[in-house]
């Protein structure tokens, strides 16, 4: 009887042992293309922590144990291999491949270690939710960097004094190649806004030039809006997306760099990052300003927009802290020529 026991816990310890390999590998390659190829030092840490903390689950088995029960040459598995298993056309098979890897990894050590009676398990399975929760963010920034990889200027109007005005306005806007308008008004009522959000919609379609409705997740899935962008006080990004769906782009304001980290993790596609400098359509109590700004730019690679007070003559100084994009209103809208502004400021922003 204890001979047959201990015949069952050697086949479980290399179950054990080889899932925790598969697993902490897997986290490897994962923290060296958020390290290399997206760049983004947040997301790294994340990934860095997750496998310390598996290291530290697993240390439950002493680790003597694990090699001791270790048959390399004995291990059916080596010599079974698929086709897919050899090839990686791009950088992202690697990653996709690798978090496939770790989630089974994971799932069959959170299997194999009751009936080891570990004490770790239900760690294991916090731990694997944790891994869903990175490969989501992984994705969505992945995600929004090809959406929005293009898109430097965003400007922020209202809906003007009347329909021709917005039109007028609108069309200028887009042939000024502007790659991101977003309809901000307070004064509308629904059905006007609505109606407004519709005009701004049927002109930009077809164009390169990104639509967005500000607070409004409602009206921006009503309209056919590209997406919403939200504020701190505003709808949370979770409600927010099962109005828009999955297609719809989300952007949320951040006055702060533990924000900036919150809306990665929830799922933004972008952050807009402010106030920079006082401005002309919006009063603000305090200025997070460049210092933010360069926190921010230096932590995450989710598309970053700088906005407050962004004009022609301090725009270099928001370039100089690695941002460049940014979101402007009264520098475009309240200039003589507004379309030639605008241009003016994205040859500034491809400089």
């Amino acid at each position: 009887m204890d001979s047959d026991s201990q015949v069952v816990d050697t086949r479980v310890l290399r179950i054990v042992d080889a899932n925790a390999n598969r697993s902490l590998e897997g986290l490897r390659v994962i923290e060296e293309y958020l390290r290399f190829v997206l760049d983004d030092p947040h997301l790294t840490e994340c990934c860095k922590q997750l496998r310390h903390n598996l290291a530290d689950r697993l240390s439950v088995i002493p680790a003597s144990q694990r090699f001791m029960a270790r048959d390399i040459a004995g291990d059916v598995g080596r010599e079974i291999t698929t086709e897919q298993e050899q090839k990686r056309p791009l950088t992202e098979s690697v990653l996709v491949a690798s978090f496939q890897r770790v989630k089974q990894g994971l799932r069959c050590l959170e299997e194999y270690l009751k009936t080891l009676n570990a004490p770790n398990t239900p760690q294991l399975e916090s731990l694997r939710y944790e891994v869903y929760e990175l490969e989501k963010s992984v994705g969505i920034t992945f995600h929004s960097q090809q959406r929005l990889s293009d898109a430097r200027l965003y400007v922020l109007m209202d809906g003007g004094d009347n329909e021709q005005q917005l039109i007028s306005l609108t069309q200028r806007l887009i042939s000024a190649d502007v790659d991101m308008i977003q309809l901000r008004d307070k004064r509308l009522e629904d059905g006007p806004l609505l109606e407004r959000a519709r005009l701004i919609r049927n002109l930009t379609a077809g164009s390169s030039t990104l639509f967005f409705v500000n607070d409004r997740p409602d009206i921006a899935r009503l309209s056919g809006a590209d997406g919403v962008h939200l504020g701190q006080s505003d709808m949370c990004l979770h409600d927010a997306r099962k109005i828009v769906g999955t297609e719809g782009l989300i952007g949320i304001s951040t006055h702060s760099l533990e924000q900036a980290l919150q809306a990665v993790g929830d799922g933004a596609n972008y952050v807009g990052v402010g106030p920079i400098f006082p401005s002309t359509t919006k009063n603000f109590d305090t200025f997070p300003g460049l210092e933010l700004l360069n926190s921010v730019a230096l932590q995450i690679s989710l598309p970053v927009f700088a906005i407050g007070g962004i004009d022609q003559h301090n725009l270099p100084q928001v370039l100089g802290t690695g941002c460049s994009r940014v979101a402007v209103s009264g520098a475009v809208l309240q200039a003589d020529d507004p379309d030639r502004m605008a241009q003016a400021f994205q040859l500034q922003l491809q400089a």
